[in-house]
Formats: structure tokens, C-alpha cells, sequence
């Protein structure tokens, strides 16, 4: 396939079929690392920018101003760079080192918000106000705020869900993390769309307070809600049959065994979202067909959930997750 853009190149990414001993389910996973940002969030930083141009909010030469852990900064930093746009990230200690040297190697600018929290605090609420003050000083700027803006939910309808009806026909349940709220209610509303009436399970980091409870810190990055920031008005409760918390030693664990057993290199929230998919499959009866998003890859996660010094200062390591999923997958 010869492209003209690296634009083109977002979205039809593939899937990996996975088993699970001793089940009759089909079990795929979704790889969004490869559009070429490694996330799934290049499908909605392309279209808000693209809403944004078409509504006149997002004129040529003007600056994007985005609150990011990462992976949307990643993919704004990207199509900016090829649009011709600047690109100012705000990000917290959460956006890993990787992530920060990939935004600027596509021309964008960081600006580093919470120094006061502590490394497994999430820093939303002054990333969200850094990147509204800026835009009042620098003219003709443009902040998507992603957590509330509908074309960010929009996007996932007719290229996410699409590709899966295509490529996997009728799907039981599905499986994906919930942040924004944009990923898993617009591939939700796709999926309805094509007339698939397939189950929605949410999972978000424990500690995050997207379902309720008093929340707590946790290292997952860019997946969750906060104790102290609002939920996301894009969220959608009606389009969501089930939620599951996943901890940082199943997330991050999950992750570290993947790559090991089956070279698969995922990011950390994209473990967490695994392990509780395998944990609810490998008890269903009967069969089915389940798919799996995995939001990015773990290329941006090296630093962290693959240092084996890292894990260990942070008391995160636990082979009985490794233990666990040895039982459940054919390896």
C-alpha cells in the first residue's frame, strides 16, 4: 500500500487472535499500536482537529494546546506536524519519558504541570487549567479539551467500530479501558449502529472514580478519573453493561508477561484491561467471540512498567499474576 500521508496510515489496525485453555470462546485483541502514533488516540486527535478546522475554530498557523498523559498529545503532536500547526502539550510526572521525547521529536512543545503530586497521583485538574490559561495568552489557539468534546467520542463510530464489524462479524462482549469516556461509548455506538448488540465492559485502574467509590492513587497512565476531577460529560452510562477495576500489579504484570510469553508489547492500562478480560472469559461457559482494545503499545512504557528497578522500588511486582495467566492462556 503506497500512501501520501502518514494521516492515512491511522486506523485498520489489526488483530491478534489469543487463546484461553479449556474455552470455546474466540478471543481477539485489537493492536491500536499500530496507527503511527502507537495509540489509539490518533483516530480522535485527527478528528477533533478536523471538526475544529471545519467549524472555524482552528485557523491555518494557529496553536493546539492539549491536557495529555501522552498518547493524544502524541497524536495532535503528529497531525500538527503535518498540518502545519504548533502543538503545546501539558502534561504531569504520568506522560512517561518516552512519550515526552516522541511529542518533541514531532516539533511540539511540554509544559510540566504537578510537582506537588505524589508519583501515583494523577494531576488532571492543573493540566486542564494550565492549558486554558495558556490559550488566553497565545492568540489564534485551539484547545480540544478531549475529556468533553463530542468529536473525540465521534471518531471511534464509523472507523473503530466499523473495522471490527467487518473484520469479526457478530462480537458477544467487548472489553476496553475507560478514560474520556470517547474510545469505549463511541465504538459502543458504533457497534449499535451496525447492528451488533454486543456487551460493553469498562475498566478503569483501581483508584479511579469513573463507577463511583472514594478513588485513590494508582500509576496507570491515561486511563481512570481521578479522585478530584470531574467525570467526563462525554461519558455515556447507558452504553456500558459492565465495569471492572483492575490494579496496577494486574496491569502492569499482565503486560510484563505478554511480551515475555507471546512478544506482544502493550501498555500498562491496556494489561489491566486484558487481565480482567481473561479473568471474566476463561469462566464463561460455552462459546462466544470477544474482542479486546488494546489502546497503545508498551514502546512509550520502558522506563517504567518494563524496569525491573522501577517496579520494584514501587513495590508493584507480583508473580502470582504471571502465575495466573499461565493457567488461563495457551502459551
Amino acid at each position: 500500500m503506497i500512501v501520501k500521508s502518514m494521516i492515512e496510515l491511522i486506523g485498520n489496525t489489526p488483530l491478534l487472535e489469543i487463546k484461553i485453555k479449556n474455552s470455546a470462546w474466540k478471543v481477539y485483541l485489537k493492536l491500536e499500536k499500530f496507527n503511527p502514533g502507537q495509540s489509539m488516540k490518533d483516530r480522535m486527535a485527527l478528528n477533533m482537529i478536523c471538526q475544529a478546522e471545519k467549524e472555524g475554530k482552528l485557523h491555518p498557523g494557529g496553536t493546539i494546546i492539549e491536557s495529555s498523559s501522552g498518547n493524544t498529545a502524541t497524536g495532535l503532536a503528529l497531525i500538527s506536524a503535518i498540518k502545519g500547526y504548533r502543538f503545546i502539550a501539558v502534561v504531569d510526572h504520568h506522560a512517561s519519558i518516552d512519550k515526552i521525547k516522541i511529542i518533541k521529536a514531532y516539533g511540539g512543545d511540554i509544559v510540566l504541570v504537578g510537582d506537588d503530586k505524589k508519583l501515583d497521583e494523577v494531576a488532571v485538574v492543573e493540566r486542564e487549567k494550565k492549558a486554558l490559561e495558556l490559550s488566553k495568552k497565545i492568540p489564534n489557539s485551539f484547545v480540544p479539551r478531549q475529556h468533553e468534546n463530542i468529536n473525540n467520542r465521534d471518531a471511534y463510530i464509523d472507523t473503530l467500530a466499523k473495522e471490527l464489524v467487518d473484520e469479526v462479524g457478530e462480537i458477544d462482549e467487548l472489553y476496553t479501558a475507560i478514560g474520556t469516556g470517547g474510545s469505549i461509548c463511541g465504538t459502543a455506538l458504533g457497534l449499535k449502529k451496525y447492528g451488533l448488540k454486543s456487551k460493553i465492559n469498562a475498566i478503569e485502574p483501581k483508584g479511579s472514580i469513573i463507577f463511583g467509590g472514594e478513588g485513590g492513587p494508582y500509576f496507570q497512565s491515561g486511563t481512570g478519573n481521578p479522585p478530584d476531577a470531574e467525570i467526563p460529560p462525554i461519558i455515556d452510562y447507558s452504553l456500558i453493561d459492565k465495569n471492572y477495576y483492575a490494579t496496577d500489579k494486574e496491569a502492569f504484570n499482565t503486560c510484563r508477561f505478554l511480551a515475555k510469553s507471546l512478544g506482544i508489547l502493550i501498555g500498562g492500562s491496556a494489561g489491566g484491561v486484558i487481565f480482567k478480560a481473561i479473568e471474566d472469559i476463561h469462566k464463561k461457559s460455552g462459546k462466544g467471540v470477544a474482542v479486546i482494545l488494546t489502546c497503545d503499545g508498551g514502546e512509550k512504557y520502558l522506563d517504567r512498567v518494563f524496569d525491573d528497578d522501577w517496579m520494584r522500588k514501587n513495590d508493584l511486582i507480583d508473580a502470582s499474576i504471571e502465575k495466573k495467566l499461565s493457567e488461563w492462556l495457551e502459551v
